[in-house]
């Protein structure tokens, strides 16, 4: 399972693996790249969105101020 999030127009990915979560930093042009943070196993699917607002609260502007699960 993986998601998707605009996390104050930044794209990520966050997949599922066995014991935890893996995270993505997602290019305008399709590729991606490990990511330079970590998601803890402990944190549940339902509270992705809240935890990368949470740890990325100093990027949010008053034009892009939400972190925004996608399709």
């Amino acid at each position: 399972m993986e998601y998707r999030f605009d996390v104050f127009g930044n794209l990520v990915a966050i997949r599922a693996v066995e014991g935890g979560w893996q995270a993505f930093d997602l290019g305008n042009e399709g590729k991606r790249r490990p990511a330079a943070f970590v998601v803890p196993a402990f944190v549940e699917a339902g509270d992705l969105r809240q935890y990368l607002a949470d740890l990325f609260h100093e990027l949010a502007r008053r034009s892009n101020d939400r972190v925004t699960a996608l399709d």
